[in-house]
């Protein structure tokens, strides 16, 4: 399982890897977490 940080930006969230790298930008939680899941499922 993928280890992340999602954080609030000027209206938009931005998903970090555990290092902190960034990996996307969502406009809403929800739409990051179906990406995180694609990603995991990839």
């Amino acid at each position: 399982m993928m280890e992340y940080t999602i954080e609030w930006v000027r209206g938009h969230v931005e998903v970090f890897d555990r290092t902190g790298a960034f990996l996307f930008s969502a406009d809403t939680e929800q739409e990051a977490l179906a990406d995180l899941r694609e990603l995991e499922a990839a």
